[in-house]
């Protein structure tokens, strides 16, 4: 199964026995929208609601920080996700966040994870079938696991603005990575973490909400400044946007990457991290 998979490829497989299919759905509060109303309401046949605001670590001191590989695994076994699933993750939201869904199913051991290109919109708009209610999958078996090397903690990412031995990069808009917009979070700076460059999510995609094939994505992260050739932290306001970034490299071929998960979130309240404002200063 590829990595990024088309309405029509799930629609032909809609029914295989070891097909899950997943609603990641997660709204920023701003939004105003509640991500499992609306998955009660329509959602693609046989999908399960994956809880992106539960799945994280609820002792840690910043917002939306991973989860341990336990917590996760214990909730992937009721969702009915595991061990030899092919697992297909889709969503209805700005944030993109089945990318953060996708991040956190490889980073906790799955092995055959794949977003649907264009998520439920691009299914809606063409006239599949919809399903209400709360879907149940038979409990599996999911191993566990996790893989350190993909994340980067608030101590390496400092130390990192001295070696320069990766280029963080950060997928924020523009206004907010230069410091022109305020934060929206209540006690956070503004501007970004000192030598990042900015990549805006919302730049990999078209304008059907589809990802940019791989050339298209490959000239978006050139233009920005972004040496491919090079290791790649990816950081956003608190971990989600980050990952789309994550994803649109993988689609590249690029997969030494890492999450710097407590992202602008943890770094723009510490007042004694390091910050800058204004336009990215290219190597």
């Amino acid at each position: 199964m590829d990595s990024l998979v088309t309405t029509e490829w799930l629609a032909n497989e809609m029914g295989a026995s070891d097909l899950r299919i997943v609603d990641a759905t997660k709204h920023l509060a701003e939004a105003g929208r509640d991500g499992r109303a609306e998955y009660l309401a329509a959602h693609i046949p046989g999908a399960v609601f994956m809880d992106l605001g539960d799945l994280v670590d609820a002792e840690a001191p910043i917002e939306n920080t991973l989860p341990s590989a336990a917590k996760f695994a214990s909730r992937m076994q009721a969702l009915g996700l595991g061990d030899g699933s092919r697992i297909v993750i889709y969503d209805d939201s700005a944030v993109k966040s089945s990318a953060r869904a996708w991040f956190m199913l490889r980073l906790f051991g799955a092995q055959n994870v794949a977003l649907l290109d264009g998520g439920i919109a691009k299914w809606k708009a063409e006239g599949r079938p919809l399903a209400s209610g709360e879907e149940k999958q038979r409990r599996r078996h999911y191993t566990t696991w996790s893989d350190e090397s993909q994340l980067r903690s608030k101590a390496q990412v400092l130390a990192n603005i001295e070696s320069k031995a990766e280029q963080v990069v950060d997928a924020r808009g523009k206004p907010r990575f230069t410091g022109a917009d305020p934060e929206v979070r209540p006690g956070l700076a503004s501007g970004h973490i000192p030598c990042s460059l900015n990549v805006p999510f919302a730049t990999l995609f078209n304008p059907d909400g589809t990802w940019k094939d791989p050339a298209d994505l490959r000239a978006v992260f050139s233009d920005a400044g972004v040496d491919l050739t090079r290791p790649i932290v990816t950081s956003c306001g608190s971990g989600v946007t980050a990952c789309c970034l994550a994803f649109a490299l993988h689609l590249m071929g690029k997969d030494d990457v890492s999450l710097y998960d407590g992202s602008w979130t943890e770094w723009g309240a510490d007042p004694d991290t390091p910050k800058e404002t204004g336009e990215a200063r290219r190597p």
